[in-house]
């Protein structure tokens, strides 16, 4: 664990942020708290420096990654920018958990995955922020997991899955969202959610007055991290129970790890990973990921998990419970 740091997420250290600016300064990799998941970090405009992440996390190559900004003027570097109505829309959600796909300017091949677009977006944490300052560049980071795995929520499940080959960890206790942030870009007079996140498609259309729908495609070239790879699994199989009824019964049926709300843990007669209460969706957010990594931990072989309402971050919830599932169900 000598690559692990505490640092203060709301003070953050400045001889912490000194060491890890010298890190990505000089080509290297850190892995940092947000406000969504921990990111893993390195110089957005240094391809040999991206490279490392992809090797890192074992990442596809056509896998682009969100760049991390800390102002419009760094926006303005890496992108055609927006015009002046939309850079006032932004203005009100960032810093924020919204990343646009806009088209890049100054930027390499790597981060992009050779795209003519990047995605980015500002985060509303204090340690990317200071670290993104300091360091004096844009930050690409993706997901400090293992790619495929579980997204991490807390920094000893980044040193679970990469170890020492990351060159530092900043530990600043547990995200806030527990998912990913919501991915959008333009397309004519709409907005296009690429990959559903802690950001609202209702608070999106609301602040942007535009109409906002949600892309089902799986493109052969994504444009955004989260659209074509099977994302966020646990180890074992894992199965979406679409009703209460279905996962009473498969939980009664076989020896399985129920995870999902309290309202359903009491009937389900198993062992039970809660996730909080219906009522509270963002409460089960922060809590899905790492249940996944519970049921990899459990005696079981396979786990059940609950359906929840696509509505609100709820919608991020059922993406990432798809990702994570492959699709699979119980009958």
């Amino acid at each position: 664990m000598d690559n692990v740091r505490k640092i203060d997420p709301v003070v953050p250290n400045r001889e912490l942020i000194e060491e890890a600016s010298r890190i990505i300064n000089g080509g290297g990799t850190v892995a940092f708290p947000t406000e969504t998941v921990y990111g893993l970090g390195a110089n957005a405009l240094d391809d040999e420096a991206c490279k490392k992440i992809y090797e890192v996390k074992g990442r596809q190559q056509d896998n682009p990654i969100i760049v991390h900004i800390n102002d419009f003027e760094q926006l303005e570097s890496v992108t055609q920018g927006l015009s002046g109505k939309m850079r006032e829309k932004f203005e009100r959600v960032w810093p924020g958990p919204l990343t646009v796909v806009l088209k890049k300017r100054n930027i390499g091949l790597v981060p992009t995955a050779g795209l003519e677009t990047v995605a980015v977006r500002m985060p509303a944490h204090r340690v990317p922020q200071e670290l993104i300052r300091r360091s004096g560049k844009p930050i690409a980071a993706p997901s400090a997991n293992k790619s495929g795995r579980p997204s991490p929520v807390y920094a000893s499940e980044v040193l679970e899955d990469l170890g020492q080959k990351v060159d530092l960890i900043l530990d600043g206790g547990a995200s806030s969202f527990g998912v990913e942030s919501t991915v959008m870009m333009f397309k004519g007079d709409e907005i296009v959610i690429l990959r559903p996140g802690a950001f609202s498609a209702e608070d999106i259309k609301k602040i942007f007055e535009l109409r906002v729908t949600i892309s089902g495609d799986t493109p052969e070239t994504p444009v955004s991290p989260g659209m074509k790879y099977r994302h966020y699994a646990p180890e074992k199989e894992l199965f979406l129970a679409r009703s209460e009824e279905k996962a009473i019964e498969a939980c009664r049926e076989g020896n399985v790890l129920f995870i999902g709300s309290s309202e359903l843990a009491d009937k389900v007669g198993t062992e039970s990973v809660v996730l909080g209460s219906r009522k509270d969706l963002y409460n089960v957010a922060r809590n899905l990921f790492p249940s996944f990594r519970k049921l990899d931990r459990s005696r079981y072989s396979a786990g059940i998990i609950e359906s929840f309402e696509e509505k609100g971050i709820g919608l991020a919830i059922m993406n990432r419970i798809a990702k994570a599932t492959g699709g699979r169900e119980v009958k």
